[in-house]
């Protein structure tokens, strides 16, 4: 059973996967992955680090000649010309996030390319649509990375978007795996987001130090910070993470760490090592091919027992 879905449409992918545009994680090595998979991999921007993002690029042409996008998250790019730049390297699908949709989607929509925002809200998601999006990426509290201070489940966040708009979504936070992924369906979506799962993955650029740590987290094994600030973060429950826990009053922006000393050095302390709740439920490193094969056919599997048993 294949899929075919306004996602699956509108993306020219084969499975309705999508990679998370982590910074500095999700270049060409782990996008490419995804992509020649059968999803649809993203690369970042918000590394700000535009002259590699253009040798990604162009590494992503030679990689895969699968769909693939860009992510433009626009808290962290200060060039005002990057919706520019991305037209110019020939990309077709977009996703915005940590900013408005109003900025960059009608000069991206101009050029032919399909556009999803990321949205963590229904105020949110409804001034998205206004904006003319083609499609949100609704992501919930579990999800990691940087995050609305108000965080709400995706179990509710889902179903209370879907009630309210008519575009493609895809889900974004706490799907790893057939199961959930039938569940984001089941809730609405027609796709779903996965970041740390990726994160995790063969293909992934970071240190084992914090594959490793995914693996070894329990269901409690992340924190939520920054609430009274913005962004929020959720990230893995290390030492550092959980001295800043108990300092609610501190934007940790301020003492975020160095990202690289974490990120490919695998120093746990250097930095926060931005993870979701999925953490506690991911026991392996495994290829990008493994987790969407696995997952899709887990996803068909619990479709056709669930039609079967309540049919």
């Amino acid at each position: 059973m294949t899929f075919n879905n306004r996602v699956t449409e509108m993306l020219g992918v084969e499975i309705p996967i999508i990679q998370a545009p982590m910074g500095w994680i999700a270049r060409s090595q782990l996008a490419s992955a995804v992509s020649n998979a059968g999803g649809m991999g993203i690369i970042e921007t918000s590394s700000g680090e535009l002259d590699q993002i253009k040798i990604e690029i162009k590494k992503m042409k030679d990689l895969t000649d699968k769909p693939w996008g860009v992510n433009i998250a626009q808290a962290f790019v200060r060039d005002p010309n990057i919706a520019q730049f991305v037209i110019d390297q020939g990309v077709r699908f977009v996703t915005t996030s940590a900013g408005s949709p109003t900025r960059y989607t009608e000069p991206l929509k101009a050029a032919g390319l399909t556009v999803f925002h990321v949205v963590p809200t229904l105020k949110a998601a409804l001034k998205a649509i206004a904006a003319g999006v083609d499609g949100l990426i609704v992501e919930g509290g579990e999800g990691g990375g940087f995050k609305s201070p108000n965080e709400v489940a995706s179990m509710v966040l889902l179903p209370l978007i879907r009630s309210r708009t008519d575009v493609p979504i895809i889900a974004a936070g706490g799907f790893i795996d057939g199961s959930s992924m039938a569940a984001a369906f089941a809730l609405g979506a027609e796709g779903i987001q996965m970041g740390t799962r990726m994160v995790s993955a063969l293909e992934s650029p970071v240190h084992d130090n914090w594959k490793n740590a995914i693996i070894s987290a329990e269901d409690t094994g992340t924190v939520f910070l920054n609430k009274f600030h913005s962004p929020a973060l959720r990230a893995l429950r290390t030492e550092r993470t959980t001295r800043l826990e108990r300092l609610p009053d501190t934007n940790v922006m301020t003492e975020f760490g160095t990202a690289k000393d974490l990120y490919f050095d695998g120093d746990m302390e250097a930095a926060i090592p931005l993870s979701g709740q999925v953490a506690g439920r991911i026991d392996s490193i495994k290829p990008v091919t493994d987790i969407i094969r696995e997952t899709h056919l887990e996803f068909m599997e619990i479709i056709a027992d669930l039609y079967k048993q309540y049919h």
